[in-house]
Parts: structure tokens; sequence; C-alpha cells
């Protein structure tokens, strides 16, 4: 249980990947999930390209373009660097409480999550001392439709390749910022709330993965943003606030190293996604369909 957990809170941070009706998959010459940045004094470019974090085996595919955007770029960039071992040590830390989730809740709010959590496989004694944010994390478990054996991580398998060929590797924020991210904008009520959606969760996840598959980065955003899942308060926390502070970063660390960034499809796209705000800095940002 444990394990799946963790699972899903590395689904959940930086990406709530649900949505709730089918999109057109039609594209256009936007319509890429790998996007390079130059111009604005950088000797060469850097990549940014969006991520599904994660994706059942069959599903599972990462492009030639993707392979060679990080092969030519000298530092690989993650949300969070899983090398550092003070930040997987965060995010177990994270996980517990100290204060139990019935010590939270009525009796009878109470008997009703036990009762939902029937179908994520556990009942409210195994997750009581559980914090909001690993609660949470419940929520991906639904949303991935295949076992747990079955299931590749985007950004490991970038990894794994980028510390083959010996590449920098950093993060653009720490676990304990996603952390206050997730708690602030699900509080525990409203993490309830999203459990009692998991089967929306699970019979929408696919569509989400096609749409993912066919690079379709517009339509990803309005996905991502169903005010069922999202609302705004929340999306200024998960994604605005995030992009903000990541692009302030990110021009030192283009300027210094040519760098590959990995970041979850949905801080991309829309006004305050991280291709207009690189483009309000100067950068030239454009989609790349073949590399």
């Amino acid at each position: 249980m444990k394990n799946l957990v963790k699972l899903g809170f590395t689904a959940l941070l930086s990406m709530n990947f649900m949505t709730s009706a089918a999109q057109d998959k039609k594209t256009d010459n936007d319509n890429s999930l790998l996007w390079e940045v130059s111009g604005n004094g950088l000797s060469k470019p850097s990549y940014i390209a969006g991520t599904f974090h994660i994706l059942c085996n069959k599903d599972f595919d990462i492009k030639p373009k993707i392979w060679n955007a990080l092969n030519q770029s000298e530092n690989f960039v993650m949300e969070i660097n899983y090398t550092d071992q003070n930040e997987m040590g965060a995010m177990q830390k994270m996980m517990s409480a100290d204060k139990k989730i019935s010590e939270q809740l009525t009796s009878e709010e109470a008997a009703e999550l036990d009762k939902v959590l029937v179908n994520y496989g556990a009942d409210l004694k195994k997750v009581d001392r559980y914090s909001p944010q690993a609660l949470y994390a419940l929520v991906a478990t639904k949303a991935i439709p295949c076992p747990q054996t079955e299931v590749k991580m985007y950004e490991i398998e970038l990894l794994k390749a980028a510390l083959k060929n010996k590449k920098s590797v950093n993060g653009l924020e720490k676990v304990d910022d996603q952390a206050y991210a997730i708690g602030e904008a699900y509080n525990l009520k409203e993490v309830i709330s999203q459990l009692k959606l998991g089967n929306e969760y699970a019979i929408t996840s696919q569509k989400m993965t096609e749409a993912f598959k066919n690079e379709n980065l517009k339509t990803l955003d309005q996905l991502i943003k169903d005010p069922k899942f999202m609302n705004k308060k929340q999306e200024k926390l998960m994604l605005t606030d995030r992009n903000i502070k990541w692009a302030e970063k990110m021009p030192a660390i283009m300027k210094k190293q040519s760098s590959f960034f990995a970041v979850g499809s949905g801080h991309l796209w829309g006004k305050n996604g991280l291709i207009n705000l690189l483009k309000a800095k100067g950068y030239t940002v454009k989609p790349v369909s073949s590399l």
C-alpha cells in the first residue's frame, strides 16, 4: 500500500492529469510536447519537454526528438531532483502527519471516508496517519489503469539516460515546495471530495493518455484545468505560482548550460504557462516537430 501511495504521490507532484471530457485530437504546429528556447543571450538552445509522469507500459513511448534534445543538452532538469537523497527523505517524511485523519473528522465523515477508501483497497485505519498530501496521492492510483508492476515513470527513464551520459542533474523546486502547493490547494475535506471522484479518474485516464500521445498540448491544458478537478484557486497554487517561480530560475540555468527541462505537461500552455512566460522575458520559444 505504501509503495502504491508513493507512486501516486509522484504522479500528483506537479501535474493533475485529470479530465472529464474527450477532446478533438486534431493538432497544429503549436501542438508539440517539445519546445526549443533560444535567443536573449543564450549561446546554445535549451529545451522544455512536457511529460506525463506515469504511464502503463503499453502506452509508454518517448519520441526520438525527445531523446535527441536530451542528448544535445548538457544539463537535465526535473521538477524535483530525484538524485538528491535529502529530497527523497523529505518526500518520505511528508507522507505522514502528526494528527490522525480520524481526529479531524466527525464520526459520520470518518465512516463515509472509510467506505470511499474501499474503492482504493484501503480503509481509514490503514491511512489514519497519512498527511492530506499522501491521502490525495491515492487519487492518482485510480487514474493509472494497470497494475503497479506494469507502469513506467517518464522522468525516471529520461533521468537514467542523463546519468548514463554523465549529464548534470538538477531540480526546479524542492519537495517541500510541492507539498506546500498541494496542501494549500487541497485541504482534507477537498481531498476527500476528490477521492469520491475516483471512478471518473479511472474512466478518463486513457483519454488524457491519448491526448498526450498525440502531443495535443492545447487539449491537455483544457483537460487539466477542468473545474471539477481544479478550481481557480487550485490552478493558481498548483500551476501558475510554480510556473512563475520556475520561469525566474530558468534563465540563469540556461545561460550556464544548455539544459533539458522535463516538467508536467500542464505547466507549458496558457497565459501563465512556461512557454508564454519565457517569451515575455525575451526568449524565442518554438515547437519542435522533429530533431
